[in-house]
C-alpha cells in the first residue's frame, strides 16, 4: 500500500482529521465533499473512532483515489500555519519496553540475562503524559534529571488475547513516533525496598511527546529495521535502528496478550536505543528543543520549559 499518514489537527478551536501527503495535510472532510468518494465515517470524525473499526476498513483502494485526486489538484493542503498539529489519537494505555537495546542496558548500567531466559520488561505511562509535536515539554521544579528516548510507537489496531508471535502484525493498525521522557533522579528510590519507580519517573503531564502522524503498518516494510533518531539543539545524540531490539514488536504484543486483552488504541512504546542523556551525564535544560525521528514516518519536536510555580 502506497505511504500515507493519518493526523489530527486543530482549526479555529475545532479538531479534524486529515490525509497525509508528502508531508501535507487534506482536510478528509473537505476530501470527502468536494470528490464524493463515499469515505467510511469513522475516518472523518476521530482517528480514535478510525483505530476502533480498523479491521472493518478498506485503505488501500481508498489510498488509491486519495492519491489520485490530490495529484489532480482537485482539492488542496492546509496551508502552514494555518492549523495546529495535535497528537494522532488518545491511547486508552501506554505499555513501555525497558531496556530492550542491549547498548542502551549497557549504556544504563543494566546487566541482562542471556535473552533465552529472559522475557521483555513492561511498566506502563499515564496516558495523560501524551502531548504533541509542537507544544513544550514541561520540566517539573523536582525533577533534575531530565532525560530523552526515541521510541518507535506501535498502535494496536485489533485487540486479542494470547496472540502469536506469527499473527501479531495482524493486530497492529499502524507507527507512530514516541519520545519517553524521563526523570532520572525519579525513578530511582530508597525510601521503599523497592530500587525503581518507572511510573512515577515517565509519567508527568508533557513527559509522552508522540506523533506527528499515525501510518498504517501497511505502508510500510518490516517494522524491525526502521531507523531512528533523536537531536538535541542540532547535535545527534541518538541514531539506531528497531533491527536491533531484544525482544521485536511481535513478540512484545504476544507477551503483553498473555496478561492483558489489548485493545484497539493501546500504544506500545518498544524501547530506546543507545545515546540517551543519562549514559553522558548531559540532561534536559529549559530552551532546549528535541527532534525525534523514525525513516519512514516522520518526526516530532518539542522545546523544555520549566514548570510555572503556582
Amino acid at each position: 500500500m502506497q505511504w500515507f499518514g493519518l493526523a489530527t489537527y486543530e482549526k479555529n478551536h475545532k479538531r479534524q482529521t486529515a490525509w497525509v501527503d508528502n508531508g501535507n495535510l487534506y482536510d478528509l472532510i473537505d476530501i470527502n465533499e468536494i470528490t464524493k468518494l463515499g469515505i467510511q465515517s469513522p475516518l472523518l470524525h476521530s482517528i480514535e473512532e478510525t483505530i476502533s473499526v480498523w479491521s472493518q476498513l478498506q485503505l488501500e483502494p481508498l489510498s488509491v483515489k486519495i492519491k489520485k485526486v490530490i495529484e489532480s489538484g482537485e482539492v488542496k493542503p492546509l496551508a502552514p500555519g494555518s492549523y495546529t498539529l495535535c497528537c494522532p489519537y488518545q491511547p486508552g494505555r501506554i505499555f513501555a519496553a525497558a531496556s530492550n537495546y542491549y547498548e542502551h542496558a549497557q549504556e544504563m548500567g543494566t546487566k541482562l540475562i542471556e535473552r533465552s531466559e529472559s522475557s521483555p520488561f513492561v511498566f506502563m505511562k499515564a496516558e495523560t503524559c501524551i502531548t504533541p509535536s509542537g507544544s513544550p515539554v514541561i520540566k517539573p521544579s523536582s525533577v533534575q534529571k531530565l532525560d530523552w528516548e526515541v521510541e518507535l510507537g506501535v498502535v494496536i489496531g485489533v485487540g486479542g488475547r494470547h496472540i502469536s508471535v506469527e499473527k501479531a502484525s495482524e493486530h497492529v493498525a499502524g507507527y507512530v513516533v514516541f519520545n519517553d521522557i524521563s526523570s532520572r533522579d525519579l525513578t530511582r528510590r530508597n525510601d521503599y525496598p523497592f530500587s525503581h519507580d518507572w511510573f512515577r519517573g515517565k509519567s508527568f503531564e508533557t513527559f509522552g511527546p508522540m506523533g506527528p502522524w499515525l501510518v498504517p503498518r501497511d505502508c510500510l516494510g518490516n517494522p524491525n529495521n526502521f531507523r531512528l533518531f533523536l537531536d538535541v539543539n542540532g547535535v545527534r545524540m541518538q541514531d539506531g535502528n528497531t533491527k536491533d531490539m531484544i525482544f521485536d514488536t511481535a513478540e512484545q504484543i504476544a507477551y503483553l496478550s498473555r496478561m492483558t486483552t489489548l485493545k484497539p488504541g493501546d500504544l506500545i512504546a518498544t524501547g530506546t536505543p543507545t545515546g540517551v542523556g543519562m549514559g553522558r551525564n548531559i540532561f534536559l535544560h529549559p530552551g532546549d528543543i528535541m527532534k525525534a525521528s523514525i525513516e519512514g514516518i516522520g518526526y516530532i519536536e518539542n522545546q523544555v520549559e520549566a514548570e510555572i510555580e503556582h
